[in-house]
Formats: C-alpha cells, structure tokens, sequence
C-alpha cells in the first residue's frame, strides 16, 4: 500500500460498469442504476425517509427529514452519485464525496425491502464504474466492525483493509493508474517553503 494521509491499494482494481445499467434482483425486480443530480433530490429523500433507524450507522443517514434534504444537498452537489430504481422509487444511493485530499469517501445505503436481493453490490460496483469514467483514482471507506457482511461485498469487490479504530474498519481501493485521476494515491501534495 502506498502511505499518505490514508493508504492505498499499489493495485488497481478492475474495471467496473459504468452506468446506466439494468440488472434483475434475486427477487426478480428489474432494476436500473443511474447517475443522479439535485433533480432526483426529493426521490432520494423518500427513500431516506423511510429508512429504518436500526440501519442507520455512523449517524447517517440523518433521521429528521429536513436534515436528509440538507445532507443531500452536500452529497448532490459535492460529490458523485448514483442511484437503483426500482420503477419510480428509489431501492438504493451511493454517493464518492471529496475528502480534500484528492480521494474519496464511498457511502452506500439501500432500502430494508431490498436488501439481500443483490442491490449493494450492483449499485457499489455502478458507483465504482462511475467514478472510474469521472477520473476518480482513490476511494475509501469506513464500515463498523461488526458488519462482516458489508466487510466481506467490500473485499470481493477489491477493497484493502488499512486502518482499525475501536468501531470501524477502514478500507480502500484504488480505480485508476497513479496519475490517470487527482493523483491522491501518494498523500496530500507537497507545500512549497515547507
């Protein structure tokens, strides 16, 4: 792993799909990924909306409604996103925000009622395709130890194990050959006069 601010895979990953795409779920729902804006904020919303608090981690997604609208303002104008439709609802967001330091924190959250079904590791690997296709060379994550489940999709996907706090499990991957993206795979940039 190259050393930074966070370390990061020497490896890149493989290629991911980009999106759109259209996969069939293990309850055989068809469902589309696609890359959404602020003009899919408020169906966003209603699906945090009624996101069960038990699957909340790490204090998000926010519980008040106001809150989530304000939350996505950020991750919308901010960051990539992509998005699982199941007709007109949403069944899932991912969102790569930037960190400041040319990386970027991966976050994946999808509804109760399609969970098990198959729906986190297209949207993740639709997530990774897109920010393959933006240029993004680095991306990390945080996930609460507990959770082998979302550990175990992160590691098959290509995801490094790099850093243990006392409730979270720290991951990363890299999607592009240093150089072909933001360069945040070698640490913050040196200052000069320092």
């Amino acid at each position: 792993m190259t050393e930074g601010t966070r370390p990061f895979p020497d490896d890149v990953a493989e290629d991911f799909e980009a999106p759109p795409l259209t996969a069939e779920d293990r309850e055989g729902r068809e469902i589309e990924v696609r890359p959404v804006g602020m003009d899919d904020k408020e169906a966003i919303a209603e699906m945090y909306d009624a996101f069960d608090q038990e699957d909340r981690a790490q204090g998000i997604p926010p519980a008040n409604p106001t809150r989530v609208r304000d939350w996505l303002d950020t991750l919308l104008g901010d960051g990539l996103n992509v998005a699982a439709w199941d007709d007109d609802r949403v069944a899932g967001h991912s969102t790569l925000v930037p960190d400041g330091e040319g990386a970027y924190e991966l976050a994946i959250f999808v509804l109760q009622d399609y969970q098990g079904a198959g729906i986190g590791r297209t949207l993740l690997e639709a997530m990774l395709g897109h920010g393959q296709a933006e240029g993004v060379e680095c991306v990390w994550l945080s996930v609460e130890r507990w959770n082998r489940r979302a550990i175990g999709l992160y590691e098959t996907i290509g995801f490094e194990n790099y850093g243990r706090e006392r409730f979270e499990q720290e991951m990363s991957i890299r999607l592009l050959p240093e150089g072909d993206g933001e360069g945040c795979c070698d640490g913050p940039p040196e200052r000069e006069g320092f």
